[in-house]
């Protein structure tokens, strides 16, 4: 079998911002439009029709069964091929890795990957539903792919991905051995300035005025806590009305309608890998993560590029620990000189569910295809660092075996070690691993959870005592490696330590 290389001819990006108040367009709608301009971009309107394959990021805003048949009868096209992902933000990349694969292995010529999301409120009924990520999703049976913690967990508090998080940053912060003003300030501030940055100069950013360091890590009456260590301004922006197209193709049937003086945009490798610990409960520590350097290391090495040889980045980016994590993963420095962002992450570009990364994708693509980069890594993530897809771009094409990739992660995903013992009901001491504070719409501390571990080495979670000088002390001095006295109480479920 002759393997073939694989280009994207075709991306496009569709922002509704907020003061459009007519015309307005469905998550379908965006879709539609971003895939009408990936079409003029590869260099023809008739690509729609003759599309192949069609493949849709799981739309999260809106209730849109058999969404990629849908898109297809929007836009003319009489697919082959549809799929619609599951949940988690690792898909657009996953989707684009399973495209590459079947194009490479002849079983597709041509493959349109879309998503889009409309969750800004614009009217009353909207404003009362916006508090859940997964709205769309209301009705539906529960699913795997829905559920990011278990049983324990959401009965101490925890649920949402703001919840779960900021235990990796809390645990950073530990190690940085830093002060907190220091911390948030001088290295997570930092960071998320220089990404507020490029999001005010991305035609397609949600919030488009660049904040100052201070400004985004200093909590105040427009940047209230959400859970500690985090304001808002380093939570994400689901609120966004965005959508997203990319085109892929054989090279050959690309070469059919390219228009000239377009720098052609090659996809090298991808990969995909799952967390033997899916659930925070189960991590070994909260610093690290295998399957995130597994994943990168996988992908640069099918590309046969260096890390060296990567120019510009796109690092999944919900939270700064994200960041920090693929950072010291991938064995990139705080200081990097090279863009980690190119669209300005998702608390700036916006938060569309799960398609970020297509933008990303789109983004580096348009940026490859005018010469400003040569190769890019995307980096995408589902739930707390479970789920994990990376993708090398290149303007050069290499004899990659792009038809074997997709299929190995099919059966190698796994990395990491096996999930740690967890002890449900504790007594006794205990010593503090990591913790955050949950915080209410009126910025006033609700209740803190801990993760630890008890003298017998197993990990467990609890809640601290509602008291004010309680979270006072946690959220001044980090006490990560102190130790807590602990005890059950049947009567809520929950077990509660206590600071010694």
């Amino acid at each position: 079998m002759k393997k073939k290389r694989v280009v994207i001819p075709g991306w496009g990006q569709v922002t509704q911002r907020k003061e459009q108040t007519e015309n307005l367009l469905d998550p379908l709608g965006l879709m539609a439009a971003a895939s009408r301009q990936a079409s003029q971009t590869a260099g023809s309107s008739d690509i729609l029709k003759n599309l192949d394959g069609i493949m849709v990021v799981r739309v999260m805003s809106r209730s849109i069964p058999s969404a990629a048949r849908k898109l297809a009868d929007k836009i003319g096209a009489s697919p082959r091929f549809t799929y619609v992902s599951a949940i988690g933000g690792n898909s657009p990349q996953s989707m684009i890795n399973k495209a590459a694969g079947m194009i490479a292995r002849g079983e597709l010529d041509s493959v349109l990957v879309a998503g889009g999301e409309t969750y800004y409120p614009r009217t009353e009924e909207d404003s009362k539903g916006t508090g859940t990520l997964f709205k769309g999703l209301t009705g539906e049976n529960v699913r795997e792919d829905m559920i990011g913690v278990t049983a324990d967990e959401m009965q101490h508090g925890i649920y949402l991905p703001l919840h779960g998080f900021p235990f990796f940053e809390t645990a950073l912060w530990a190690q940085s051995g830093m002060d907190l003003n220091s911390y948030m300030e001088k290295r997570i501030g930092t960071l998320w300035s220089r990404f507020s940055q490029t999001a005010a100069i991305h035609p397609n950013a949600w919030v488009k005025n660049p904040k100052t360091s201070s400004e985004i890590a200093s909590p105040g009456q427009n940047n209230r806590m959400i859970a500690f260590p985090y304001p808002k301004f380093l939570n994400p922006i689901i609120t966004v009305d965005l959508g997203a197209a990319v085109i892929l193709m054989s090279e050959e049937k690309a070469g059919q309608y390219r228009q000239p003086g377009i720098q052609p945009v090659y996809f090298l490798a991808g990969a995909y890998t799952q967390d033997r610990q899916q659930y925070i409960i189960e991590k070994t520590n909260f610093i690290q993560s295998a399957p995130v350097r597994e994943a990168a290391g996988r992908a640069l090495k099918r590309s046969g590029l260096t890390l060296d040889g990567i120019d510009g980045f796109d690092l999944y980016s919900c939270f700064p620990c994200a960041v920090s994590m693929a950072c010291r993963m991938i064995g990139i420095g705080y200081e990097e000189k090279r863009p980690l962002t190119l669209t300005g992450g998702l608390g700036f570009f916006g938060g569309p569910g799960n398609n970020y990364s297509l933008h990303a994708i789109a983004t580096l693509a348009e940026a490859i295809s005018k010469g400003q980069y040569t190769t890019g890594m995307i980096t995408s993530l589902g739930w707390f660092f479970h789920k994990n897809a990376v993708g090398i771009y290149s303007a050069t094409p290499r004899d990659t075996n792009l038809c074997q990739y997709d299929l190995e992660d099919e059966t190698d995903y796994l990395a990491g070690d096996h999930p740690v013992r967890i002890e449900k009901r504790v007594s006794g001491k205990g010593i503090i691993e990591t913790y955050t504070i949950i915080y209410s719409k009126d910025g006033s501390p609700s209740y803190a959870v801990v993760y630890g571990k008890t003298d017998q080495g197993l990990r467990f979670i609890a809640q601290t005592p509602k008291d004010l000088d309680v979270f006072s002390a946690l959220s001044t001095i980090n006490h990560v490696g102190k130790s807590v006295r602990m005890k059950h109480d049947e009567a809520i479920g929950r077990n509660i330590a206590e600071l010694i």
